[in-house]
């Protein structure tokens, strides 16, 4: 192909996919504490704080003005209208789609059960790299990522069953999929247009389209009622670190070491989240929920180690084996 000699200038070296890794880690640790951050910020069903759709509007456009001060700060250039597209599916899905079915399913379930069922991002991220990247993984990556949803599906119906909801996947646990397959599409679609705009420009870009959205709908559900004085501080945990910083190391992350082996990392958060719940929250170690957070984490490993390369060339075997 007449492209061919160029691509391996693109490729990132070994030094860089270290640094994404680590930047992915970071990215990682900041979204773990999303899970018990929201639930501390929209409360409980019979505890209500902050609206969920509050949560979602006034994170993102804490966030929006936030980025608007640094695109203006760094003399940005507009997006090209080749980049609007990714752009525009990472807002549905970063800004809007995951926060506000994370938030209304937070409301009926711990932050330790969310943690096990958004255990299944890696394999969501990686299904969306193969989409829309055009990356691709070995049969065994699959097997074991089918195994991981398998044993979420078991942990969910096992959990309805001992709360009294007769053997079944509750309502909530669908909302946690959905927030899944949300922030998958948002990751992949970000970094899809970071190697050209940049991670800081990507997710400061998504925030401020989504402002003419975000600025009215947190005018429209501001709570009318008093409100914890904790509950804010986490909501302005997740404007400022789960819906902006975060995303700086995130989608750099992924654009160094590659969506399909960075997404992997996501492997650590529900650990991450569900020892985290336990000193915000109160909430305590629950001897099923480790095991299957185990479980799942360790097919999501296992398959991780049979994950091919994003891109492989002659001269960087070596580098990338």
């Amino acid at each position: 192909m007449s492209h061919s000699t160029a691509l391996p200038a693109l490729l990132p070296s070994h030094r860089e996919q270290t640094l994404g890794l680590w930047l992915g880690l970071i990215g990682v640790v900041v979204f773990a504490l999303t899970l018990p951050m929201t639930r501390l910020a929209t409360g409980t069903a019979d505890a209500p704080q902050l609206s969920p759709w509050f949560v979602t509007w006034a994170r993102a456009a804490l966030a929006g003005g936030l980025s608007a001060i640094y695109l203006l700060a760094t003399r940005s250039p507009l997006p090209a209208p080749e980049h609007r597209q990714p752009l525009a599916l990472s807002l549905l899905g970063n800004a809007i789609g995951y926060p506000l079915l994370l938030g209304w399913a937070l409301r009926h379930v711990t932050a330790s059960h969310a943690a096990v069922i958004t255990a299944l991002l890696p394999l969501a991220t990686a299904a969306a790299a193969a989409w829309l990247l055009h990356q691709r993984a070995r049969l065994g990556f699959w097997l074991f990522a089918g195994l991981g949803s398998l044993l979420v599906a078991a942990y969910s119906v096992l959990r309805a069953h001992q709360l009294g909801h007769g053997f079944g996947l509750a309502w909530a646990d669908l909302l946690l999929v959905g927030a899944v397959i949300a922030a998958a599409l948002g990751y992949v679609a970000g970094a899809k247009v970071t190697p050209v705009l940049g991670a800081e420009r990507v997710i400061s870009w998504v925030c401020v389209m989504a402002l003419p959205l975000t600025v009215p709908g947190a005018l429209l559900t501001w709570p009318d009622q008093p409100i914890n004085t904790s509950a804010w501080w986490a909501l302005l945990y997740v404007g400022v670190f789960s819906m902006w910083a975060g995303f700086f190391a995130w989608f750099r992350g992924l654009a160094l070491g590659g969506a399909l082996r960075v997404s992997q990392l996501q492997l650590l958060q529900p650990f991450v989240s569900i020892l985290a719940a336990v000193p915000l929250l109160g909430e305590s170690l629950d001897a099923m929920t480790l095991g299957f957070a185990v479980a799942v984490v360790a097919t999501v490993f296992m398959g991780r180690r049979m994950a091919a390369p994003p891109i492989a060339y002659p001269k960087s075997n070596k580098e990338t084996s």
